[in-house]
Formats: C-alpha cells, structure tokens, sequence
C-alpha cells in the first residue's frame, strides 16, 4: 500500500486533498500541519519521515502572506525556501517522489502570450522570490515534481472568491482591477490532478517524469472578471467597478499577466483541466 504523506495539510489544498483522498481508498494519507509537523524542523522532519516511511510526499505548506512578505522575509524564506530544502535532503539517497506546490509569482508578469515551464523567471516580489528558491531547493532531490499555479480558492480559508462574496453581500459597489490577467484555480481539481497523477504512477499508467509544471484551470481572465462571475453566480445585486492597478496600491509587486502554459500536464499525464468558469459554479455552489 502507498504511502502519501501530505504537509500543510490545514491550507486550502491541503483541505481538498482530504476531500479527494476519500476516492483512493487503496492509499494510506498522513495529514500533517505544522502543529503535528514543523518541516523547517529539520531533525522533527527527519525523525517523521522515518516512522511514517512515505512512498510520496505532497508539501502543501507555504508562507503566502505576499505584502507581509515584503518586511518578514526572514520568515518567507524559511517556509518557502528552505524547508522545501529541507524535505528534499530527508529522502536523498530514495526513490521516494517528492510533489511541491509553486506559484505563478515567479515570473515578472511582462508577458504577452502564456508562460510555459521553461520561461524565463524573474520574481518581482520577496514572496515571489522565496518561492523560486523553493523550487530549487526541491529539485536537488531527483524525484520532484513542481507544480506551479495561481489565484488558488477553494471553500477553505481566505481567498479572493470568499473575500468578494462576503463583501459583495455587504456592500452595493466593489472595485477590483481590471489590468491584471490570469486564471483562476479551482484547488479542488488540482488536488484532484495531484492524487490522479500519483495514482497513474502507481498502477503503471504513466512514468513518474520529474520537473517542473504549471497547472491552472483552462481560461483567461482579470480578477475584474473574476469577480463579476463571482457576484453573478451567487446572484447578488452588488456593482462591480474596474480599476487599475495603480488606483489600487499594495505593498508587493503583483505580476500584470500570469496566464499559465499547461500543454506539459495535460500531455505527460493525461490530465484534463476544467474552464475556470465549470470550477467556480461548483465551488460556488459549496460556498452557498
């Protein structure tokens, strides 16, 4: 029997991994956050991972607080940058396969067409660059995957959907911007893509390829459009105003355009990716 070790595990994705992890009852998953498991802890992480002995490890766990990044960089990087590092030096020398969750925010954001695996990187934030050392300090381990997303919700925790549908409740007028340009990402289909690609390994249907990924939902979109779909489905009345960014000032950078190339995913693992307005009405009808 795998076993599938998930840290983080209280996060958005980590919740839907829970969720989705019902549907593969031949797998034994170990949920742990940092109140069970510190993975910047490297001795209480060593000592983990050699009492639950897990075949694959999932790091859900991240410092996503981007403006607060800006002054607590220190803490950043230790969450982002160096407990990855962490992991990746506990299985050494192991075949064990190591999937690590990254973040779109490492890119600069100047480009005009989608960006794939090998683009250039260029983070313009402390949170974007913790996270691109993140990614290399995973990939020091042979058998990680990264998986780059973006503009994550889900039913759990704070996100963009739940903020906009809490204020749209309460207020007549929003404004949101409108020159920044992405997609939106369901975290349940990708925790569902996660434990299909672990499962396609597992039963031979596909070879573990190591290296680095991005997933989003299918779709392009401004967080303007973003949340008038937000509004619609959940059939409130509030108006929706767009704004540039420069009318809405925050503390760290945010890339202007983040639309993610997933030709790489779909086509090594077979994985079929819904349009980001499909995922919402499903979310939003959980929300409600």
């Amino acid at each position: 029997m795998a076993v599938i070790l998930v840290t983080g595990s209280a996060g958005q994705l980590g919740n839907e991994l829970k969720l989705y992890s019902k549907n593969y009852s031949g797998y034994e998953f170990v949920f742990e956050d940092i109140d069970t498991l510190d993975i910047t802890d490297k001795d209480a992480l060593n000592e983990a991972i050699k009492k639950i002995d897990p075949d694959w490890i999932i790091n859900c766990a991240a410092y996503n607080f981007v403006d607060r990044a800006e002054t607590d960089q220190e803490k950043a990087f230790i969450i982002n940058s160096i407990a990855p590092g962490n992991i990746a030096n506990a299985i050494k020398g192991t075949d064990r396969k190591f999937i690590h969750v990254s973040t779109d925010y490492v890119f600069d954001g100047n480009s005009t067409s989608p960006y794939n695996e090998s683009s250039s990187t260029n983070p313009q934030s402390v949170y974007g660059q913790s996270k691109l050392n993140g990614e290399i300090s995973a990939l020091l381990h042979p058998y990680t995957m990264i998986l780059r997303t973006a503009w994550l919700y889900s039913t759990f925790g704070n996100n963009f959907a739940k903020t906009i549908l809490k204020n749209a409740r309460e207020k007549d007028v929003l404004k949101v911007v409108f020159d920044q340009t992405g997609t939106p990402t369901y975290a349940g289909d990708l925790a569902d893509a996660i434990l299909t690609i672990i499962s396609k390994v597992i039963r031979n249907q596909s070879v573990f390829t190591a290296g680095i990924y991005n997933f989003s939902n299918e779709g392009v979109c401004s967080w303007y459009d973003f949340a008038i779909e937000i509004v619609t489905e959940a059939g409130l009345k509030c108006r929706i105003i767009p704004i540039l960014s420069k009318d809405f000032p925050s503390v760290a950078k945010r890339p202007a355009y983040s639309v993610l190339d997933k030709s790489k995913i779909k086509e090594t693992y077979g994985i079929e990716i819904p349009h980001w307005r499909a995922s919402l009405k499903r979310c939003m009808k959980l929300l409600q």
